[in-house]
């Protein structure tokens, strides 16, 4: 081999290392880069209830209605100790300071922060029982509705024939039915009670759920997943609850955050009218019944004021949320197109 030859040789394999030492660095220097790793990055897809959740944490009046909803649970749960640093009993009655020299409610002070009713009891301590059972008859009515609703749905929007005929009229009966004059004979018969007014306001509020979940199986009975379990061999029981049912979960929310504040409203009218808890249970509608009772709100406006004022935050907070997860599940309605 010619002096020349091996010159050039030795320069081609000079150039080739220097390639694969710069292709090592390279590749070395990819490998501890940060936020990379031995493989490529992968693209990850977003389920639709993270992309739901999502779009309800950027709704602002949304997520300020949750947290005042979430203030109102605590509010209640920490009723007992609300008794405790005040030292006053839901039902305990300060005649002697909580009564002017007239018989009349005091107004707030640093010892009745809500000031007093007409018998001389703490208000702020009776509006925080008070939220409790709003919330545990708007929360429990609000699940028997929910599961009833769903339930007769399911079945008659997928057997449809004659189990979809006699569902949907039992269904047009209740929401002919008038709902008071059912709550009034009920109530002379058994008595006002706690659980009458879940029985009641459950058994007028699913009827609306059901047709609701109705439509939505008969729109999707006939889907392609919905055949491939048939011809797999899964049963109807299997197929509603396993395949059809996660396809409605969305409405059924949205209209479960949109019945509690409604049926919040409906124990407080029902213990308005003297159909709901009865007295001396402190609940919103009493307090307010009891405040109109003689045109006593005139004297004390506070006495009226405080529980009404929470029972329309409430409602409204609620109402707002509501919204808010509609408009999550549904990106394409008409207020998320506006803002």
């Amino acid at each position: 081999m010619s002096e020349e030859t091996l010159r050039t040789t030795e320069a081609d394999e000079g150039r080739e290392a220097e390639t694969v030492d710069r292709e090592g660095r390279l590749g070395q220097a990819a490998a501890t880069a940060p936020g990379t790793g031995d493989a490529p990055a992968r693209i990850q897809g977003r389920s639709p209830w993270r992309l739901a959740w999502e779009r309800l944490r950027r709704d602002k009046v949304a997520m300020v209605s949750l947290g005042f909803i979430v203030l109102i649970v605590v509010f209640a749960l920490l009723a007992p100790v609300m008794a405790l640093i005040t030292g006053h009993g839901v039902n305990q009655q300060f005649n002697d300071v909580g009564l002017t020299p007239e018989g009349l409610p005091k107004p707030p002070t640093g010892q009745f922060w809500f000031g007093t009713d007409d018998l001389g009891r703490d208000i702020f301590v009776r509006c925080a029982y008070g939220a409790r059972i709003s919330i545990l008859v708007g929360v429990v009515a609000t699940g028997f509705t929910i599961v009833v609703g769903v339930v007769l749905g399911l079945i008659a929007g997928y057997f449809g024939k004659i189990a979809d005929t006699i569902i949907s009229r039992i269904i047009d009966v209740v929401l002919a039915f008038p709902f008071l004059l059912f709550a009034i004979a009920l109530v002379s018969i058994v008595g006002a009670s706690l659980t009458v007014t879940i029985v009641v306001i459950a058994m007028f509020s699913w009827a609306s759920v059901a047709r609701i979940v109705r439509g939505q199986v008969l729109s999707i009975r006939e889907r392609e997943y919905i055949e491939a379990a048939r011809s797999l061999g899964s049963g109807s029981t299997r197929i509603m609850f396993v395949d059809a049912l996660p396809n409605v979960l969305a409405p059924i929310i949205v209209y479960a955050t949109l019945l509690i504040p409604s049926v919040i409203v409906t124990e407080a009218t029902l213990s308005f009218l003297g159909l709901g808890v009865p007295a001396p249970t402190a609940t919103w509608g009493n307090m307010i019944s009891e405040a109109q009772a003689g045109g006593l709100y005139q004297i004390a406006p506070w006495f009226l004021g405080f529980p009404s004022l929470l029972l329309l935050l409430l409602t409204l907070a609620f109402n707002l949320l509501g919204d808010g997860v509609r408009d999550a599940f549904d990106p394409r309605g008409d207020r998320m197109n506006q803002r």
